[in-house]
C-alpha cells in the first residue's frame, strides 16, 4: 500500500511509550480522574465504567486492547470520549496531546512489524520529527467483543466499587 495525503486534524495521546492519534472530529471531551466502576467477567480492555453527567460510559484501558504491558494497578489518569455509533465511549490514556493538522504529512501504510493486536488497531502512521505518531481506528479501538473473560476479577471489583 502506497503512502497517502490527507487533510485531517488528529487528537494526539500517549499510552506507554507509544504515541497515538484518533481522528479528532470523534473527541466529545477530555476528562481528568474519573471514578470507575469496575465490571467482572468482562474482556481485559474493559476497565469499568464511569457516569458522564448521569450517562453510563465504558472505559476501554487502550493499553491492555493495543498489548502494552503496564503494571495490573496502572490506573491512566486520562479518558479521552469518544463518540461512536453505540454512544460515547471512554478511551483511558498516560497523557494527552494536542490537535495536530496532517495536512502537509504523509500517511504510510502500518509498518508489518506491528504486532496483530496494533495491525488491527492501526490504520496509518505519521512519521513526526524523532517520532512516529500512530492513526487508531475509533470503531476498531472502542469495539466490545461479546463474551465474559474467562479471568474474572470478582473480588477486586466488589474491592474497587466506587458509588455513581
Amino acid at each position: 500500500m502506497a503512502a497517502t495525503k490527507t487533510t485531517k486534524l488528529l487528537a494526539t495521546f500517549w499510552v506507554g511509550q507509544a504515541h497515538l492519534a484518533i481522528d479528532a472530529h470523534h473527541v466529545q471531551e477530555v476528562l481528568v480522574n474519573q471514578p470507575m466502576v469496575r465490571v467482572p467477567r468482562t474482556e481485559p480492555s474493559v476497565r469499568g465504567l464511569i457516569n458522564l453527567r448521569g450517562q453510563v460510559v465504558t472505559a476501554i484501558g487502550l493499553a491492555a486492547r493495543l498489548g502494552i504491558h503496564q503494571a495490573p494497578d496502572h490506573n491512566p489518569p486520562f479518558c479521552v470520549v469518544v463518540r461512536t455509533d453505540d454512544g460515547p465511549v471512554s478511551l483511558l490514556v498516560d497523557s494527552v496531546g494536542g490537535v495536530l493538522n496532517t495536512e502537509d504529512l504523509r500517511c504510510d501504510p502500518p509498518p508489518d512489524t506491528l504486532d496483530e493486536a496494533m495491525q488491527y488497531l492501526v490504520t496509518g502512521v505519521h512519521q513526526l520529527e524523532g517520532d512516529l505518531l500512530l492513526v487508531l481506528d475509533v470503531a476498531r479501538a472502542t469495539e466490545v467483543r461479546a463474551g465474559m473473560s474467562t479471568t474474572s476479577n470478582d473480588n477486586q471489583s466488589r474491592d474497587n466499587r466506587e458509588e455513581f
